[in-house]
Formats: C-alpha cells, structure tokens, sequence
C-alpha cells in the first residue's frame, strides 16, 4: 500500500448530500451535509491506493469517498486526521476484462446465463421478424439521433419516475456528449422490438481504454423479453469486436445484471468523513443504531420465516 499523494492545492466544491434513514428503498427521514465527493475510478480502485484527500473548504461537513477498497478504510480514516467514518454502502465494483477476447468472455458466463440470455434473444428476435434490430451510435450525429429515442424511452423507466437518474437531456448533457463524440469517446445502442425502441445503452469511453456504464434503460411495456440483458450482450459483443478497449466498468453499486456479465470486481465501499463536531457525532450515532436497528429487525424475520418453513416442512414429511 503506498503513502498518500501531497494534498492537491485548491480545495473543490463542497455540495449538499442526504444522509438517508431507510427502510428498503423507502426514506423516512433525511440529514443534509455539504461534503466534497472524491469518486474513485475503476482503475483507481484496482491500483489500491489511498486517494488524495484535499483541503476542506470552510462550509464543508467533511468528505465522501465512493468505490473505496473496504480493506483502506482504516488508513483513511487515519490520515484523515480521525474525522469520523461511516460507511454509506457496501457492493462490489463489477468490470470485464476485454483482452480475454469474446469467446472467453462467453464461456466464463454461468450456463444458466448462457442460455438464458440466447432464449430472450431468440424471443425478441421472433417478435422483431426473426433478426435482433440492434442499432449502434458514436459520432456526434449519429448521438443526437440516439439522445432523441433514448431520452422518450428513459422518460417512461423507472430510474427517470422513481429515482430522477434517468438519461439525462441538460444542455451540458447533451454539449459533452458531443464533444465526447466527436472525439470517438462514447458507444451508445438502442435495441428496437417490432420496430419499436424498447431499450438503450449510452457509454463513454475514459483514460485506459475503459468503458463506462454510465446510462441504460428500457421500456416497462417490454419487461417480460428483458431487453436490457440482450442489448447488454450484443454491446459487449460489439466491443470486443472492436479490440481497442481494456475494461468495461459496470460502475458504483450492485445488481445480478452486473455479477452476470463480470470477470472480476474489487469490494469497495462509499464512506463518509465527517469533521469531529457535537453535531456530526450525534448524527453519525442516531445513522448507525437506526441502520444496526433495521439489519437486527431484518434478521429476525428472516430467521422467523426459516423457522416457519421448517417446521412446514417437518409438517409435510
């Protein structure tokens, strides 16, 4: 593990994050704190260093740390000064590794995938006039045509009504998209079923070769074909195909759909550091035994409705 780099001269912007109260995905109660996000990359996160932690501005609550190794959570807090940790989440930081080459890659997939994923192609295919209509976008017109479809699409899924992360459609959006395109830096993909768009990929591409799942959604109308898992496998087959990228990163946070189509993942978690005052202690107490509450309340019921189904089973033999 190396030392910490020198601390960066100019301290960036601090902005108002939520420290959630949560039951599920249900938010009862929410706490604001301006803290100074330091999102790690994938390569960062593989490369297992300690990240540079700037100056706080003054009005800062302190920092969050997102795709941290949980193993470097202790040095951090260390060099941090021991301002007060709380780990936000924990998941796995899921990618594919390209240079193993697509029949590989393929084989790797658990054959419960394999044929999983072959049946909703065959089936969309079906609907679709027996080919799959997987179109593919890069150059900035070519974007501006795929932003059009897409953005009707991710209106309707529930990432936009549920949770506001939807494709985005800001004018600084749309100008980086762009720009990114005329640079050959982003891969985006609609999949149409019967002539209709029913799913979409969008993707830039960073330093390294890597590919970023930044964007995706589908049309609910079409939840039974599960068009998200074919279009993500004829993306991937399409960047393999190209042989010019080293990873596909499948970004912050958990999901089946991530473990299925990975190679490798690091453990890594978000981490909050908070400045040690009265107000942050007591905030980062009633956080901790409201989550240490809820995990209790979840184990008893789960070890209530085992106990149950046993004694069904014992009923039944």
């Amino acid at each position: 593990m190396n030392a910490m780099s020198d601390v960066a001269a100019e301290a960036p912007q601090a902005r108002p994050t939520s420290l959630k109260f949560e039951i599920g995905a249900r938010t009862l109660a929410t706490i604001q704190r301006h803290l100074v996000r330091i999102p790690l990359t994938l390569d960062q996160a593989r490369a297992d260093r300690l990240p540079v932690l700037p100056p706080l501005p003054r009005e800062a609550h302190g920092y969050v740390v997102t795709s941290l190794p949980e193993h470097l959570v202790p040095a951090l807090v260390n060099a941090s000064g021991d301002m007060l940790p709380f780990i936000r989440q924990r998941y796995t930081r899921y990618f594919a590794d390209f240079g193993m080459g697509f029949d590989a890659w393929w084989n790797g997939l658990s054959s419960n995938a394999r044929q999983g994923i072959k049946r909703k192609a065959r089936k969309i295919a079906a609907e679709s006039g027996g080919e799959l209509d997987v179109r593919a976008f890069r150059g900035p017109h070519e974007l501006e045509a795929f932003h059009d479809v897409a953005r009707r699409i991710s209106l309707r899924t529930y990432q936009e009504r549920l949770l506001g992360s939807g494709l985005p459609d800001s004018p600084e959006f749309i100008a980086t998209m762009l720009a990114q395109g005329a640079a050959d830096q982003v891969r985006a993909w609609l999949l149409y079923v019967a002539g209709e768009p029913a799913a979409y990929l969008y993707c830039p591409v960073i330093e390294g070769g890597v590919v970023i799942y930044a964007h995706v959604g589908h049309d609910p109308a079409f939840n039974d074909l599960s068009p998200g898992a074919v279009l993500q496998l004829e993306a991937m087959r399409e960047l393999f195909e190209e042989g010019k990228f080293a990873r596909f990163d499948f970004t912050e946070g958990e999901g089946q759909h991530k473990r299925q189509f990975a190679t490798g993942g690091v453990a890594c978690v978000d981490l909050f550091l908070l400045r040690p005052s009265l107000a942050n202690r007591v905030t980062m107490a009633a956080l901790g035994g409201f989550n240490r509450g809820v995990a209790g309340v979840k184990a008893l019921v789960k070890r209530v409705g085992l106990e149950t189904l046993a004694k069904k089973v014992r009923r039944g033999s």
